[in-house]
């Protein structure tokens, strides 16, 4: 049997082998890449150098750079997706290094923006919302709400602080206001600023099952303690006097005492809320406790009201 290394010899020395290689060769050197990272060390690389480091500048002359040849991040062409390869010469060897594409630094700056906002029961639509969307010739008390929701954001914009007060928008069934909220929310996630968005009557059932599973302090925790707060269609719960007070109330002076910003949607204003919150499931009327409440919702919150036909259904 032929050693391998005289069977090695062989092949190389064939015509064939001798004529692609050539063609790969040429192919290599005829990269603009190539070339300036030769001319650049042109005093330390020789012939042998470059013959021997001649699958390095392959992979290199045929990598998709600044994703040029790539049209998305899963169909990137590189060995290492995501990353494009760097020629560098060191120890007298051609090597490559590689550094995150431009589409993969895109998607890893859209995923950590995507993080920023955590989101209880409320609806994938509204959390996708973008504030360019908003149509801004419906009536004027759009406009008003969203050049209020830009101002919370220039605020930050200008001195690197969030204001104390969030927003309270109010208004009428499928007019809009949750979606500005989540819009406002991309905005923050935008700005690296955290945001918890909730949906109060969904948020305030699964309470009662939290005690059982005893998840009931962490949620709460997590929950109160966000950096922006965002509490959708609060009054359309059912109200219970342990929610309003041990929930909702634990929460609410916990943000009012840090002076941690809260929005707030409703279909109620902030007396119809406080009637709301006045009446018990039990029928127990406790207008002192309401008005505990109400206290820390105007304390963290100015009343933006939001007018409007019914967009989910226009009928009503």
């Amino acid at each position: 049997m032929e050693p391998i290394k005289e069977t090695l010899k062989r092949v190389v020395k064939a015509p064939a082998f001798a004529a692609r290689y050539e063609a790969l060769r040429k192919e290599v050197m005829e990269s603009p890449g190539v070339q300036q990272f030769l001319e650049e060390h042109a005093d330390g690389i020789d012939k042998e150098m470059v013959d021997r480091g001649l699958g390095k500048l392959y992979e290199y002359a045929t990598a998709s750079h600044a994703c040029g040849k790539c049209t998305n991040l899963s169909s990137c062409i590189n060995v290492l997706k995501g990353s494009e390869p760097k020629l560098v010469f060191s120890g007298g060897l051609i090597d490559l290094q590689y550094t995150k594409c431009p589409t993969k630094l895109l998607d890893e700056d859209s995923r950590a923006v995507s993080r920023m906002v955590d989101s209880m029961y409320m609806q994938k639509d509204v959390m996708e919302a973008k504030l360019q969307n908003i149509d801004m010739f419906y009536d004027d008390s759009r406009v008003a709400a969203v050049r209020a929701a830009k101002n919370f954001l220039n605020v930050f914009d200008e001195t690197g602080k969030l204001p104390e007060r969030g927003l309270y928008i109010y208004g009428k069934f499928g007019i809009g206001k949750s979606f500005i909220l989540g819009a406002l929310a991309n905005e923050l996630a935008n700005r690296r600023i955290r945001t918890v968005a909730v949906y109060v009557p969904e948020f305030l059932r699964d309470m009662k099952q939290s005690i059982q599973d005893q998840t009931l302090n962490e949620k709460i925790e997590f929950v109160k303690n966000a950096k922006v707060l965002m509490l959708d269609d609060i009054g359309a719960e059912s109200m219970s006097a342990w929610t309003r007070d041990e929930v909702l109330g634990t929460i609410l002076q916990y943000r009012m005492a840090e002076k941690l910003p809260t929005f707030f949607t409703s279909n109620k204003n902030y007396s119809e809320l406080e009637d709301h919150l006045t009446y018990t499931q039990k029928g127990e009327k406790e207008v002192l406790k309401a008005a505990r409440i109400m206290e820390r919702i105007r304390t963290v919150s100015s009343p933006v009201q939001l007018e409007g036909e019914n967009r989910r259904n226009p009928d009503d």
